[in-house]
């Protein structure tokens, strides 16, 4: 067999998105999408669907935002637990993977193209581009990061929580920042900056500092930034630099030649601005490790489906399968 029909699925907080691929092909006619609130779990959603579809998928693979161990995930922000067994039972498929949503993220950079990347920082090309380490931040509901490696056929994307290493400030006012933020919440993560909720943190320290205003929410932030509403502004402008920082920080741990790839919902509104906001000045404020820096290609991921491309993705490999990357 040099091909194989899957079902894939995108389990997010509010919906989730079904689909059916033809190797490692997203079939976008076939994408569905189904409210969670309307369900107890994913598998009456994939048994509707596959009736409706008149599909028997060789495999299947389900991603989510929750950790997986062992082929069994927990939703973070829904009571649904996710089991490859029960996955089984229910589509009849021979193959079943159950994946976190930023490793699918991870195993979709083999199967992207250019048209789903918005440049941010051009970095230099890696000699061994195949090998190169990748990196994925996130930052939306919540921040993480995953780095993604590549050798013998085989993608690696390990599971990580670094969106609550402590938070670090480098200006007196990032330290007053960081101070009321252990008010209430012990000792600040990055997450607690670098997320939609951060974003509102930030917003509100700003409304503290200047002595007026009452907090926004992240999208009346954005509508106030939009706007050209000087706090908003001066908001996006800390926020920004822990973005840069926070970048920067991972890179040098992973050390991802083959590029950085920003994604999330956040990223998606902030991400046009990040030049203007002073992104690259914060990535690369290493001292002298500055010039080394400029190295890391840095992308925006505009691909809302790549989760899915990265389930098939995953199938393929777990299969043993050689097929080319979606076009």
């Amino acid at each position: 067999m040099n091909t194989f029909t899957a079902v894939v699925a995108d389990i997010g907080g509010t919906n989730t998105r079904v689909a059916l691929t033809q190797g490692t092909k997203i079939r976008h006619d076939t994408i569905r999408r189904f409210r969670n609130a309307e369900n107890t779990g994913i598998e009456p959603i994939l048994a509707q669907y596959l009736a409706e579809m008149n599909a028997q998928p060789d495999a299947v693979c389900i991603d989510m935002a929750g950790p997986v161990h062992e082929g069994v995930g927990e939703l973070t922000n829904l009571d649904w637990r996710v089991e490859s067994s029960a996955l089984a039972d229910t589509t009849k498929a021979g193959t079943v993977a159950v994946l976190n949503d930023l490793q699918a993220m991870g195993h979709a950079l083999s199967h992207i193209g250019p048209e789903s990347l918005q440049q941010v920082m051009p970095g230099q090309d890696a000699t061994d581009s195949a090998l190169a380490v990748r990196l994925v931040v996130n930052i939306g509901t919540g921040l993480n990061i995953a780095p993604v490696y590549h050798s013998q056929g085989q993608t690696t994307v390990p599971p990580a929580e670094a969106g609550h290493i402590s938070l670090s400030v480098q200006t007196a006012q990032e330290l007053r920042l960081r101070d009321w933020l252990a008010e209430s919440h012990g000792t600040p993560g990055f997450e607690e900056t670098l997320s939609g909720r951060g974003l509102e943190h930030i917003y509100a320290f700003h409304c503290r500092e200047d002595g007026t205003g009452d907090p926004l929410t992240a999208a009346e932030i954005m509508a106030a930034f939009d706007e050209g509403q000087d706090r908003a502004l001066r908001s996006l402008r800390m926020f920004t630099r822990f973005v840069g920082r926070y970048a920067g920080d991972t890179a040098l741990i992973t050390l991802p030649f083959g590029g950085i790839f920003l994604v999330g919902g956040v990223m998606r509104h902030v991400g046009p601005h990040l030049l203007d906001l002073g992104f690259a000045e914060a990535f690369v404020d290493k001292g002298r490790f500055s010039d080394y820096m400029a190295q890391f290609p840095v992308h925006l991921m505009t691909d809302d489906y790549a989760p899915l491309a990265g389930c098939a993705g995953h199938l393929a490999e777990k299969m043993g399968l050689t097929i080319s990357p979606s076009p």
